[in-house]
């Protein structure tokens, strides 16, 4: 039996038993072949704008779940998918930016389907703003270990629609709060990592800082009280984190 990483385990708990999915991005397709083996989804599609990646989830397939067939499918983003032909679309392992360009790219066909999970590596807080500012409702949020790194998983159900963002201020005061680096659901939700997920960041900017004033430039230290204001918010969030 086929045994994922804990960052691919906790993305296939979010899918349920009976949902179709797209895989986008798939790589070794490791997700597509456990939630065929497990009979999760009774339909995936694994899709890459890479040959190689396809043709080794393809030999996975083989090894994994001989006899079961799979579509796989070569093309970028969410081309290879007919509007609404899945219930969820999985995207894992990219950039924040791209995923936003991904899902920008054809609103419509977006919108069409119902669920996406999604694992941005960089630019977390730059996707969940696109997502506030285009209307979409990011329903659960779960940090995760992978090795000695801490991963977001964004869960979206598109059948909501949140109000789009009224004013300025809206966004200002979300962007002071750092609601869209911390999410909120991380604190209703006691996530487990949510405290060593601050203290990592803390520490960050407390190096930061302190490079800034040993031997940053006049342009770095036009940003050091930006960057104290950070570290201040962040330690207000974790005495939030360590009471509640």
């Amino acid at each position: 039996m086929l045994r994922l990483s804990e960052r691919l385990a906790a993305i296939a708990d979010y899918v349920r038993e009976g949902e179709t999915i797209a895989d986008i991005g798939t790589d070794h397709g490791l997700l597509p072949i456990f939630l065929l083996q497990q009979k999760r989804s009774p339909k995936v599609i694994l899709s890459d704008i890479r040959e190689g990646p396809l043709r080794k989830a393809e030999e996975n397939l083989v090894i994994y779940a001989p006899g079961i067939e799979a579509d796989l499918r070569l093309g970028s983003g969410l081309e290879t998918l007919k509007n609404s032909e899945v219930d969820v679309v999985i995207i894992a392992g990219m950039g924040g930016h791209m995923i936003c360009d991904i899902m920008a790219a054809n609103p419509e066909k977006t919108r069409s389907f119902p669920k996406f999970i999604l694992q941005p590596r960089t630019a977390q807080d730059k996707l969940r703003m696109w997502l506030y500012e285009n209307g979409y409702a990011i329903t659960h949020e779960l940090l995760v270990r992978e090795r000695n790194k801490i991963c977001e998983i964004i869960v979206v159900d598109t059948t909501l629609r949140r109000e789009r963002i009224q004013n300025e201020n809206q966004l200002k005061t979300k962007l002071f709060d750092l609601e869209f680096e911390i999410s909120p659901l991380l604190f209703s939700n006691g996530d487990p990592l949510l405290k060593e997920w601050i203290e990592y960041k803390i520490k960050t900017e407390e190096e930061i800082i302190e490079s800034i004033r040993t031997k940053g430039s006049k342009a770095s230290l036009s940003k050091l009280n930006n960057h104290e204001q950070r570290l201040k918010k962040l330690k207000e969030l974790h005495k939030r984190c360590l009471f509640s």
